[in-house]
């Protein structure tokens, strides 16, 4: 299976038009609107590394897509970008990603990574509207998905479908 997380309401035409190309190119997409969901920011009180491994212990939404992450082959996020940046919604979901991880650390490649919780490689992109900074999300999603040993099928704008679907198409 594929997930498509939107933070982006499904009544855009915008966002339609680019999850209908996203799906003549990938095959067994679930679509997941966040904008009706409850889905608050980490607190950073790591109960889910040392209290409930693997459990956050905020009581929202969100554990549907924790769930929903560790089913699917691909994750492609869609979201808004103001000032250069991401979304808050999307902020909020990408921070609250700590319970795939394990709070003890490991040196590779020269840097201190936590192990992961469970075996197996996550393959994330994202998809932007709006003013973001193409560089600077691009190095920011990279080291997200060094964080997670993910793989990032890349960032790219939401107008640049040829580009999505390529990179789509070579994982």
């Amino acid at each position: 299976m594929n997930l498509i997380v939107s933070t982006i309401s499904k009544t855009q035409i915008e966002i339609q038009n680019v999850i209908n190309d996203l799906k003549k190119s990938m095959k067994d997409i679930e679509i997941i609107y966040t904008e009706d969901m409850n889905i608050k920011g980490c607190i950073g009180c790591n109960s889910c590394w040392l209290i409930t491994p693997g459990k956050c212990v905020v009581k929202d939404d969100y554990e549907k897509l924790l769930i929903k992450y560790l089913q699917a082959d691909k994750v492609i996020f869609i979201t808004e970008s103001k000032l250069g940046f991401i979304s808050y919604k999307l902020k909020d979901i990408i921070d609250r990603i700590l319970p795939l991880l394990t709070m003890n650390l490991k040196f590779k490649n020269g840097q201190m990574r936590h192990y992961l919780r469970y075996k197996k490689k996550y393959k994330m992109g994202l998809l932007y509207s709006g003013d973001g900074n193409q560089e600077f999300l691009d190095k920011w999603f990279k080291r997200v998905m060094l964080n997670i040993d993910g793989i990032s099928l890349g960032v790219y704008n939401i107008n640049n479908k040829e580009e999505i679907q390529n990179a789509l198409a070579n994982y």
